[in-house]
């Protein structure tokens, strides 16, 4: 545990996704009484979208992390007018969420060139100012980086998301048989025959206690804000992180992931939902399948193997549950056809409505927390490990 510990720490050190800078617009320059001349307005200082940067990027290229904009010029006799101080310009990543000292968002970066204004130069020297310069404004301000993608993985660490995402696209993430073998986001692209591509990003492995910063905590918990849909992966033989932790079957990883993404932030499960159980390539996989799927049909039935504390208000709604082994390839290019067919049924909904909507049912919700159930539909045999379950297989 020492050894993964500090693993933890010296990688994840390289990768940034909070940077915190000191912005200060320009002075205006001086007016000129004699002749009413007015001073320039001082430079701007405004946070501006690059595709190609990163905030590590940024970090090593200003690591005094203090932007200032020009001074206004002076009003003189050949140009009464000042000129405008020169602007500032803070490069930054796309998905970016730009704040102020308090937490307060002043804006957000969503494609390439977007920008923002975070420190007003000041107003040069006037009749109205006695003709003195006004000094820019100053401001501490967080860039934070939530990660843009399709589709976000979500599960417990060695779960096989590394290899998951492997094998979906052509991403190569660095993959181990010890814990948080992923300490940064990485991002990969599904590629199909019709030239559509998915990006999915793996995010680093959540721990229960994940939404009271625990572990990775909220670093990884905000990246899955932007993802469209979220795609839970579970190693079908459960998860122990140590040997001073408890033992979670597949079945109690579901809820407590679902109970993690609950409490760090209730509109998480509003999302667009889909389970892949990973491993079903090792010995006793598909009588644990079966074993699982009766827990998903009848979860009612065995929430008494957990304290009230770690029971989901509501239990996600998958659209799909597709049974597949990054090692051997079963099932993947199903679990590539759920992906695009649940996010082509989504296309049209605007999101933002359709989670409001959601989050509403969610708040005016009256049933009670163990109230489930999950419909299996008509010609689907669970015996049947090679293709999904379909879109009505949902937990209510």
């Amino acid at each position: 545990m020492v050894h993964c510990s500090c693993l933890l720490f010296r990688k994840f050190g390289n990768f940034v996704d909070n940077l915190r800078l000191f912005a200060k617009g320009g002075s205006g320059g001086m007016g000129y009484p004699r002749l009413g001349g007015e001073g320039g307005k001082g430079g701007d200082v405004w946070v501006v979208a690059h595709t190609k940067m990163t905030l590590k990027q940024l970090r090593d290229k200003y690591p005094q992390k203090r932007f200032v904009a020009g001074a206004g010029a002076n009003s003189r006799v050949s140009a009464l007018k000042g000129s405008k101080g020169k602007d500032c310009e803070i490069p930054a990543p796309v998905g970016i969420s730009v704040k102020d000292e308090n937490g307060k968002i002043i804006g957000e970066l969503n494609k390439e060139e977007d920008r923002i204004l975070v420190a007003e130069g000041g107003l040069g020297g006037k009749l109205l100012t006695n003709f003195l310069p006004l000094k820019g404004q100053k401001r501490i301000i967080h860039l934070d980086l939530k990660l843009t993608a399709d589709v976000g993985l979500v599960g417990f660490p060695n779960a096989g998301k590394s290899s998951l995402l492997s094998r979906v696209s052509h991403a190569k993430p660095a993959i181990a048989d010890y814990a948080f073998t992923t300490l940064k986001p990485q991002l990969g692209k599904i590629m199909y025959s019709d030239y559509k591509q998915i990006s999915v990003a793996d995010l680093p492995g959540l721990i229960e206690g994940a939404h009271m910063n625990k572990g990775m905590g909220h670093k990884f918990l905000k990246h899955i804000e932007r993802t469209r849909h979220l795609l839970f992966v579970v190693d079908i033989s459960g998860f122990q992180l140590s040997s001073q932790t408890h033992y979670r079957t597949a079945f109690e990883t579901i809820i407590l992931l679902t109970k993690e993404l609950e409490l760090y932030k209730e509109e998480l499960q509003t999302k667009p939902a889909l389970l892949a159980v990973n491993k079903m390539d090792l010995p006793g996989a598909r009588d644990k399948f079966q074993d699982l799927m009766n827990q998903l049909q009848n979860p009612k039935d065995f929430l008494h193997l957990f304290e009230r504390s770690m029971i989901p208000e509501r239990t996600m709604a998958f659209q799909h549950i597709i049974p597949v082994s990054a090692v051997t390839g079963e099932g993947i290019e199903e679990l590539k056809n759920c992906i695009r067919k649940s996010l082509d049924e989504h296309a049209d909904q605007g999101n933002d409505a359709y989670r409001k909507k959601q989050l509403l049912n969610l708040q005016t919700s009256s049933e009670p927390p163990s109230k489930h159930a999950v419909t299996i539909p008509e010609g689907v045999e669970l015996k049947s490990t090679n293709s999904g379950i379909d879109r009505n297989t949902i937990w209510t």
